[in-house]
Order: C-alpha cells, then sequence, then structure tokens
C-alpha cells in the first residue's frame, strides 16, 4: 500500500508544484517568513518521495537479478538513499553537517548510543556511519518507521530490529537486541537512541515522573537534565551484553533543537540554520560495565552529555549576539 501512495504523491507533488509553491510562498509572506519555510518543506516533501520511489525501483532492479539478499549492495542503496535525502536537506532547507565523528567509529565493531532530539538525527547518524566512516549500520529503530517503503522493504533484508515499544513482554525484544550484535565484524556499528523517543521538555517531566515511581534514586541522579531525556538503559544493556567485548561510542549533537513536531521544524526553517554539530566519544570495551553498574555508567555519560549539549548551545547564543 505504501508504495503506490507514495509514487502518487511524488506525482501529485510534481504535476501542482505551480499551486503549491504560489500558495506557500503567500502564507509565508502573510506570517513575515522570508525564507518560506513552507515552501522549502514542501519543496524536501518532493525530493524525499522522488528518492523513495528511487529506492523501491534500486531494490526491484536488485531483486528481479537475483540480487535481493546481496548485503554489499543493498548497504550500497541503503549509502546512496542517506546521502541524497540529506543533500535534499541542504537543498532545500538549508542543513549542513559539520563533524569529525568518524574517527571515533572506525575501526569497528562498536555499539553507537545517540542522543534523539528530531526524525532528521537518524539520517545524520546513517550518514556518519555509512559515507563518512565508510561502515554498516546495525540499526534499532521504531515499527512505526515501517510505513516507509524503503526502510520496510531494504531495512528488513539487512540486520536491523524494528522495535515494538508497545510489547507486553520485553524479553522477545531485548533477546532480539542481543542477538542482533552478535558476530559484527570490523566495518559494523550497532546503533540504538536510548531515550527511546524524541527529547523536549515534557517528555523528559514524564519521563522523570516515572522513574521516580520506580527508582527513586535514579530519579534524583538525572533529575539534572536539560536537554537530553534520562536513557531507558534496557536495549542498550542488551546489546552491550551481546557484544561484550565491542568498544562503545556515545554521540551528542547540537542544531536540531525544536524539530521534533511539525511546527517547530517550521519555526526552525523561518531562521537561518546554523549547522549540525555532531560529537562522538569512544570507550574502550574494558571501560564499559555490563552488569548492574551500567545503568550507573550510562547516566553518568548521558549527564556529561547533557552538559556539553548545554554549553554547546549556550557558545551559539553568545555567538548569535
Amino acid at each position: 500500500m505504501t508504495v503506490p501512495a507514495v509514487l502518487a504523491l511524488a506525482i501529485g507533488l510534481t504535476v501542482t508544484a505551480p499551486i503549491w509553491i504560489v500558495l506557500g510562498a503567500i502564507a509565508d509572506v502573510v506570517r513575515l517568513r522570508t525564507r518560506l519555510p513552507i515552501v522549502r518543506l514542501l519543496s524536501f516533501g518532493v525530493c524525499w518521495a522522488w528518492l523513495e520511489v528511487g529506492g523501491v525501483a534500486a531494490f526491484v532492479a536488485l531483486w528481479l537479478t537475483g540480487r535481493g539478499r546481496d548485503a554489499r549492495r543493498l548497504y550500497a542503496l541503503e549509502r546512496w538513499w542517506v546521502a541524497n535525502l540529506l543533500g535534499a536537506m541542504g537543498a532545500t532547507c538549508g542543513i549542513r553537517l559539520e563533524t569529525d565523528a568518524a574517527t571515533a567509529l572506525s575501526p569497528g565493531p562498536v555499539l553507537l548510543f545517540v542522543r534523539h532530539a528530531s526524525l532528521a538525527d537518524s539520517l545524520v547518524t546513517a550518514h556518519v556511519v555509512l559515507t563518512l566512516a565508510d561502515m554498516q549500520t546495525r540499526f534499532v529503530l521504531k515499527r512505526e518507521l515501517l510505513i516507509d517503503p524503503c526502510l520496510d522493504i531494504v531495512g528488513h533484508r539487512l540486520p536491523n530490529h524494528f522495535l515494538n515499544r508497545d510489547a507486553t513482554d520485553s524479553a522477545p525484544e531485548l533477546s532480539a537486541l542481543r542477538g542482533l550484535v552478535v558476530g559484527m565484524g570490523s566495518r559494523d556499528a550497532g546503533i540504538i537512541f536510548p531515550e527511546g523517543t524524541r527529547a523536549n521538555s515534557s517528555k523528559r517531566s514524564s519521563a522523570l515522573a516515572r522513574i521516580g515511581a520506580r527508582e527513586p534514586e535514579r530519579a534524583s541522579r538525572v533529575a539534572g537534565l536539560k536537554h537530553l531525556l534520562p536513557p531507558r538503559p534496557s536495549g542498550a544493556l542488551a546489546m552491550a551484553q551481546g557484544a561484550l567485548d565491542v568498544d562503545v561510542v556515545l554521540a551528542w549533537h547540537v542544531g536540531f533543537e525544536g524539530l521534533d513536531t511539525f511546527g517547530g521544524i517550521l519555526r526552525a526553517l523561518a531562521r537561518r540554520p546554523e549547522p549540525i554539530r555532531f560529537v562522538a566519544r569512544r570507550f574502550p570495551s574494558t571501560e564499559v560495565p555490563r552488569d548492574e553498574h551500567f545503568v550507573d555508567w550510562l547516566d553518568a555519560e548521558w549527564l556529561r552529555m547533557d552538559a556539553e549539549v548545554d554549553q554547546a548551545l549556550a557558545e551559539r547564543r553568545t555567538a548569535r549576539n
């Protein structure tokens, strides 16, 4: 169902472009948004839809030639799709990436735990791993993302896990995460977003309240978080236990703040965007506990990342003034 829907969307947006460009521009100008965020966002929508069509068409070509399970070619397709989506974001929305994080990832195998602030940060993470570090991804993603045709078709033919966040029994999900990272090679990165959802102040308050009801001491420990959500440690721990001798990389970024809602995206596009800064730090496997002390370690490092994000944002505010 989603493949014909995306094809229809791509054709529809292209054919009606003269209409939505004019109407979007009028709506932007009326709101005194001179950078035309509605037009920019719809323009990216066109690019996304055609890249989805192109990705599905490329997979069909692989499948027809008997290479539909060829991991090397599927990773090449994923790399092409991610790089072009990021390029489209740059061309339409002005998104730019500044990072040297690839040096922390290679050589593999590694586990990568990343801050989550926007849907786009998973795209940036994939680009850093696939293109800049020239490695292969093993993603943990929420099952809802399977509505995306390329993620569904290609993602199920590569070692990824689409997590059921509503599962009443977490044991099968955690077992799957442990299995996901078993046998990783020198070019593999197992990736999870430990916060579980995109961060904002209301979600932070709710998360702290839930932790406080079960673990008051831990809630007190992570109550100082200003930008990140308290990590949900179970999935990250399962991956760490599935890859006992593998180094861990923690990554944070700035530039996606407020982009967790449609309105936030429009407000951000109305301003001249600042570069996305993506920072990663690597920990030898011997420094990462794989037992009951893992939660304490992860919380401490998450608080450290939160402080670094706070400092980076303060520096940006000072530079703007």
